[in-house]
């Protein structure tokens, strides 16, 4: 029982030290890389990968670059496994994309709930993206779905006017649905209405690295960037538990 109790007393240490040594060479290369990059990229981590010796460098931006230990050349692009297809970079980049769904501020969000309304998904769009309007059209076509839609304009000084306007609106719901589906302009914003979560909106949306509209966030923390169809957008859907 003693030899047993000093063999994994043993193996521990080893794992510690491996560990230790580790995060030293990746301390390392994190030294190395960063005045290399410069004022292109700020290096949040970096990582060493089982693949072929290169270490993983993510970016503020939640880019994914590969370096090698000596910093010496930069790798940009997609690990990819020869045998099974699997496209690694793109499941750390999803990884690292996540939110915590829960704690968007639905408070500020248009609601729409279809059917039972048991599946739940935020969008960030902007009122004058074509693609929003098409996914819009998409999301009238399907049952049993609560749609949280955050306006978050980035295409023009006209988007904040038009998610204003929408915003004031007696039926925003009705509002949003009569722009981005009909194509009807919603009425200016009443002298009244003082206060909507357009900058908080789009604060919000920096922070959380969103580049382009639409963008659909899951239960499970995932997101979609951009305009998917039905069958995908049920698909995905469905593969939450």
């Amino acid at each position: 029982m003693k030899s047993i109790k000093l063999a994994a007393i043993a193996l521990f240490t080893v794992a510690c030290t491996s560990a230790v040594g580790q995060n030293a060479e990746e301390a390392a290369v994190k030294k190395l890389i960063e005045p290399r990059l410069g004022e292109r990229a700020k290096v949040v981590s970096v990582t060493r990968t089982p693949y072929s010796g290169l270490y993983e460098v993510r970016t503020d931006s939640n880019d994914i670059l590969y370096t090698d230990k000596k910093a010496q050349y930069l790798f940009v692009g997609r690990i990819i496994d020869t045998t099974t297809y699997e496209d690694y970079t793109k499941a750390r980049v999803d990884e690292i994309s996540k939110v915590k769904f829960s704690d968007l501020p639905f408070d500020s969000a248009i609601k729409m709930v279809k059917g039972n309304g048991k599946r739940v998904i935020a969008v960030f769009e902007d009122p004058n993206c074509g693609y929003c309007k098409r996914l819009r059209q998409t999301l009238q076509q399907m049952d049993n779905v609560t749609v949280y839609t955050f306006l978050y304009n980035i295409l023009s000084e006209d988007s904040a006017i038009k998610s204003k306007n929408i915003w004031c609106s007696a039926d925003r719901l009705k509002a949003w649905d009569d722009w981005m589906v009909d194509g009807k302009v919603p009425a200016p914003a009443p002298d009244s209405c003082l206060s909507n979560p357009n900058e908080k909106i789009f604060a919000l949306g920096q922070k959380l690295k969103i580049t382009g509209t639409p963008t659909i966030f899951f239960t499970d923390g995932s997101r979609i960037p951009g305009a998917v169809d039905q069958k995908a957008l049920e698909a995905k859907l469905a593969s939450i538990k």
